[in-house]
């Protein structure tokens, strides 16, 4: 009976020596790898969101691309934004964004108007 109690005491006193002895889990891998996981995951959560905007911001550059010729035009007529004071809102809604009085006169030019523009004296339009 002391023999199995010793044998008993024993294996208790060497089993926290056997798990000391056991290698430990390697942090700097599982660390690495949890980090390569997230890196793969922001990239394909990234990449997924690209392919859902993509068709948005192509329809947006095509919008873009029709606006250029009107844009073009608005800043001619406008000159340099620096010649204007901040824009003003009335009280019924509007906004004014008033020439400053130091500015250079804006040159004398009357727009040519377009050529599929319909104008005053064309047939079926009536004033």
């Amino acid at each position: 009976m002391t023999r199995i109690v010793a044998t008993l005491a024993l294996c208790l006193f060497l089993t926290p020596a056997q798990a000391q002895d056991a290698p430990a889990p390697d942090k700097d891998g599982e660390v690495g790898e949890g980090f390569s996981l997230l890196n793969e995951g922001a990239k394909l959560l990234f990449r997924g969101l690209m392919d859902e905007m993509e068709p948005a911001m192509r329809d947006m550059g095509e919008a873009m691309g029709d606006l250029q010729p009107a844009l073009r035009d608005l800043l001619a007529k406008v000159d340099d934004l620096r010649n204007y004071e901040a824009p003003e809102r009335l009280p019924n809604g509007d906004i004014l964004i008033r020439r400053k009085a130091d500015a250079p006169p804006l040159p004398e030019e009357t727009p040519a108007p377009k050529p599929d523009a319909p104008s005053a004296d064309a047939p079926g339009i009536e004033l």
